[in-house]
């Protein structure tokens, strides 16, 4: 697709309510950051389109979480696109962006490159990961792998896992500014039903739901009827009203659910970011002896790591790894 110039609400997450329905949603639109996401690495298209789906789809649930750190999403599965890995970093003061990375594993001789990109994905599980830092119990909810798109997935998930019914709406690709280069960009609607006080799930003919959990299972009356209505009206959004230059954010919110009220709050800033450093690398090989780190020590007489988010490269002295380093180093990447 052709569009014009940079978008001011690029790169960004708008929070939004519909208080006549009691519903919740994000309006994403990734620009830059998913570019810079996937310009670390040499993926084929159909990866690319995986990661940039999942970094979008992490973007929005990362903002709708109260986090004191991180949340992941991990995919893992037995198909051609054996892991796609996110972390949402929590701003780490007011004003400040939240920050975003991703990378995928995938087997190139089983890729599919003609067919959908999710027929790459096979059986496995999603999973939520949140870590709250030090002192704090992580979190960790996994549901499996279904339906015909990662979206599909994670809503799978917020039904079985959290008993809430949410819905995704997303659109993404390769784009090409006037007189610039190609570039990716992606864009997306979340609506989430509001948390209740003590959700419980809905029984038909009052015997227990079996399966996975879908909105019909979770919701009866009026609630069901409110989250109907407001997937329909998602259902008329047109993929360049979320990614194109010509409907700002809060002009598709009141195209689609002016009759529900929607208040839109502060939008949320996202921007390419990876936690990664030598002092971290240095960690997770504390636990090896000097005997281990001369099993893993190059020719050349170093041992070295790459960080698979970023491509941070470190090189580091064999005798400063370990639990038995002989010196202390100061290091850094390269």
């Amino acid at each position: 697709m052709m569009l014009g110039t940079k978008i001011a609400w690029d790169d960004t997450v708008l929070p939004f309510q519909l208080d006549k329905s009691d519903v919740r949603g994000r309006v994403a639109r990734l620009d830059g950051v998913l570019e810079r996401v996937l310009e670390q690495h040499n993926y084929p298209p159909a990866i690319e389109a995986l990661v940039a789906e999942v970094a979008l789809l992490t973007a929005m649930i990362g903002q709708t979480m109260k986090l004191r750190w991180k949340l992941s999403i991990q995919v893992r599965n037995d198909g051609a696109a054996r892991l796609i890995a996110t972390d949402y970093y929590a701003p780490t003061a007011d004003g400040q962006p939240a920050r975003i990375r991703a990378y995928a594993s995938y087997d190139e001789d089983r890729l599919d490159p003609t067919g959908d990109a999710f027929a790459n994905i096979g059986s496995g599980y999603f999973a939520i990961l949140i870590d709250q830092g030090e002192g704090m119990k992580p979190y960790q909810g996994i549901t499996p792998l279904t339906g015909k798109s990662l979206a599909h997935c994670a809503e799978t998930y917020f039904a079985q896992s959290e008993q809430l019914p949410t819905r995704f709406e997303l659109s993404y690709g390769r784009s090409t500014l006037a007189g610039g280069d190609e570039t990716w960009r992606a864009g997306g609607v979340m609506l989430q039903k509001m948390p209740k006080a003590s959700p419980s799930v809905a029984k038909k003919d009052d015997a227990p739901v079996e399966g996975l959990l879908q909105a019909s299972d979770i919701l009866e009356g009026d609630d069901f009827e409110n989250w109907n209505r407001a997937n329909i009206l998602l259902d008329t959004v047109d993929p360049l009203e979320l990614i194109g230059p010509s409907v700002q954010p809060t002009e598709l919110l009141v195209r689609l659910f002016h009759e529900d009220a929607p208040r839109v709050f502060d939008a949320q800033p996202i921007t390419f970011g990876c936690s990664c450093s030598e002092e971290s690398v240095r960690r997770s090989l504390s636990i090896y002896s000097a005997k281990d780190v001369k099993t893993f020590t190059t020719d050349e007489g170093t041992v070295t790591a790459d960080c698979q988010f970023c491509g941070a490269h470190y090189i580091m002295d064999p005798k400063t790894v370990g639990f038995e380093a002989e010196v202390k180093s100061d290091g850094g990447a390269e």
